[in-house]
């Protein structure tokens, strides 16, 4: 293919992708629904600010935002977009159990990386957890499939609550029609809070739960016969979530004179300043794109149904997650660069060597010209292109870096040249890493793969590299080409999604789900070794009216200190975790006796004893402790947690402050009917 044609098809492609832009003003704006799943409010920002900022009418789309009326107790978001009375649609995960039923929807991006979905409850006593909603009055909200995974995770069986249709009104609850209710900690908090009903939220986070929310959806349909309508309602929507979590105020007015109906209430506009201020921390802008969406994170919540039996074991994503075409281009787009930049390399020198011929011989002066103008293209091209280039001969050494190389590595062209590409390496690429890619490069073949380099300034950072052996006529290697990029910023993303999968956010201790996988490690470890190990359930005590007195910041670095407090005591082999709100637990390897593992639980009952001072203020709390030791309590997870659960039952009854190792006898007094769910995990998912 000659490069006049390829420059040919080139400005053919631009043309194409210029056309739309230009043109669509002429074109009259398409009409398209947009149903969301509840009434007008802050919840749907985005919308509204893409729709008042231009931003759909710039897509060349005329959008109008449908609400769900509190009365309309039997429209489904899903079934409007599915039957095509809508185009798009805000669901949330049970978009997964729709598309098992045979409904093609398609998720196209994430607006909450967590998910505002909460059960609450009538608080009856500072003891009350979760269990005690066994045979309770429930009303329960569509689409709250997380919610019945939840307490199926916890062994409350479907068949155990008295489910009602919701009335989505928190005055049912107030007036005590109902015991427990769905809702979303963005909204029915702000409401309760203004009662004289006192409540206590569950989250479903706080067993691993952790679901994306109100989740922008469309069909398998809408995208196949409109994609560019959907890549332009979707990139709309989004850039209109960016400025409306960057302008709260501002969209707030807009809600209130958009919709003077619905916010008449004298509480309307406190409450959009309440929700908004909690979107904040289930958006988690901070840390991600808005829309951004991550497939293990969708295989996790598939993963988490079907442990529930609600979805089949390994059930398939394939459909379910939008592929935005762009992504396609872009890395057709990166191919063909590299490939470019690969062939200008071998031009290059071929034109080198042209000119030298030519030099030499004077014969063709015309064609010594066209061929510099052809070189200086060339030349332009790998200057002034975005990825980094080396270009090394086939002892290794460097011949030639390009601006970009300079700018990610911090060494300039004189540093290099002559060099190996060794002085790059950080010791932190795997040696098989290094033997794949030289048995690609010794066989004439490309390599591409990642690699872990260290810049001048000593800063480590990832690249994603492709490199090529260039070959003469006899076969023989007399260059290697490598078209590298940083993808430093997306590799930390990754990590920082994995770690609060496996973590908890306030104290960075291990969650339930990290916490019990050691406990299995650590049980195998045990039966291998035939030593001992202690599992300890920690409850602190008085912990929730401090909680309630000065405030969730107060009650938050207590929880903070205390972990530290309790982290220090520990040997290196040991672990705590966080599994709950005031709830900890601890594993102790290869104990000797159960006297060591009970003057470690009292050491760590008497630090937090000691008395916990924030701004001028001293706060005391204690903890109730029960230890249960393998193999004598129990030889699994689960007989060990209830050992533990019941020993430290024991001591809270006993007058709290104290710490108990677990007896037979102390069965016949554990009055507690959910013993075996009470805090073990159903099974790990992750």
């Amino acid at each position: 293919m000659s490069l006049k044609f390829r420059v040919l098809l080139c400005c053919l492609y631009i043309a194409s992708q210029l056309s739309p832009m230009l043109t669509g003003e002429a074109h009259a704006l398409e009409k398209v629904v947009l149903q969301l799943k509840w009434t007008h409010a802050f919840q749907f920002a985005g919308y509204y600010a893409a729709q008042q900022q231009g931003y759909y009418s710039q897509a060349g789309l005329d959008v109008e935002l449908r609400e769900v009326s509190p009365q309309a107790t039997g429209l489904n978001v899903i079934d409007e977009v599915v039957s095509g009375r809508a185009q798009f649609g805000v669901g949330t995960s049970s978009l997964l159990l729709a598309r098992k039923a045979g409904k093609p929807v398609v998720a196209l991006s994430v607006i909450f990386q967590h998910s505002p979905q909460i059960l609450i409850a009538r608080k009856k006593s500072d003891l009350q957890t979760v269990h005690d909603l066994h045979g309770k009055r429930l009303m329960l909200e569509p689409q709250s499939d997380e919610l019945v995974a939840y307490l199926r995770s916890i062994g409350i069986k479907d068949a155990t609550m008295k489910t009602v249709n919701h009335s989505f009104s928190t005055q049912d609850f107030i007036d005590g029609k109902v015991d427990v209710m769905s809702a979303y900690v963005t909204n029915e908090p702000f409401y309760l809070n203004q009662s004289p009903v006192d409540y206590q939220i569950y989250t479903p986070r706080s067993v691993g739960i952790d679901f994306y929310g109100d989740n922008l959806f469309t069909t398998e349909q809408e995208i196949k016969q409109h994609p560019a309508r959907v890549q332009a309602f979707r990139d709309a929507s989004l850039r209109g979530w960016e400025y409306a979590m960057a302008h709260p105020a501002e969209i707030i007015a807009l809600i209130l004179r958009s919709y003077p109906e619905r916010m008449a209430s004298p509480q309307a506009k406190a409450a959009l300043q309440f929700e908004a201020q909690q979107m904040q921390a289930l958006l988690r802008t901070d840390l991600l794109a808005i829309g951004y969406m991550h497939p293990g994170r969708w295989r996790h919540i598939a993963d988490t149904y079907a442990s529930m039996g609600m979805l089949p074991e390994g059930y398939a994503l394939d459909g379910f997650l939008y592929d935005d075409p762009r992504d396609q281009k872009n890395s057709l787009l990166y191919f063909w660069i590299g490939l470019t930049l690969l062939i200008a390399s071998g031009v290059a020198m071929l034109a080198l060597y042209i000119f030298r011929v030519n030099r030499r011989l004077a014969n063709s002066m015309q064609e010594l010209k066209e061929q510099s103008v052809r070189l200086t293209l060339l030349s332009m091209a790998v200057e002034n292109s975005p990825a980094s280039v080396l270009i090394t001969g086939p002892d290794t050494r460097i011949e030639y870096v390009n601006p970009q190389f300079s700018k990610e590595t911090g060494y300039s062209a004189e540093e290099v040249l002559g060099k190996t590409p060794k002085l790059l390496q950080s010791g932190m690429t795997s040696p098989q890493t290094y033997a794949s890619m030289w048995e690609n490069l010794n066989q004439g073949k490309a390599w591409s793969g990642e690699l872990i380099n260290r810049r001048k300034s000593g800063q480590i950072y990832w690249e994603e590299a492709l490199i090529a052996p260039v070959r003469d006529q006899q076969g023989e290697t007399t260059h290697f080409v490598a078209v590298k990029r940083d993808i430093t910023e997306r590799k930390r993303a990754d990590e920082k999604l994995a770690h609060m999968a496996h973590h908890d956010s306030l104290t960075n201790l291990p969650n339930r789900v990290l916490f019990f996988e050691r406990v299995q490690y650590g049980l195998t470890l045990a039966r291998r070794q035939q030593s001992q190990l202690a599992l300890m359930f920690i409850d602190l005590d008085r912990f929730k009216p401090i909680n309630d007195n000065y405030g969730h910041a107060v009650g938050d670095a207590i929880l903070q200190e205390a972990a530290r407090r309790m982290s220090e005591l520990l040997r290196e082999s040991d672990t705590i975790g966080r599994i709950g709100g005031d709830e900890f637990v601890g594993l102790m390897m290869d104990i000797g006796s159960v006297t060591v593992a009970e003057q470690l639980a009292t050491k760590i009952c008497h630090t937090l004893s000691r008395p916990f001072e924030f701004s001028g203020v001293r706060h005391e709390i204690t903890a109730s402790i029960g230890v249960a030791l393998f193999p004598h309590h129990g030889e699994d997870e689960r007989s060990l947690s209830r050992a533990a659960d019941i020993a430290m039952y024991h001591a809270k009854a006993g007058g709290r402050n104290a710490v108990r190792i677990f007896e037979a006898e102390m069965q016949d007094n554990y009055l507690l009917a959910d013993t075996e769910t009470r805090a073990v995990p159903a099974s790990p998912r992750q």
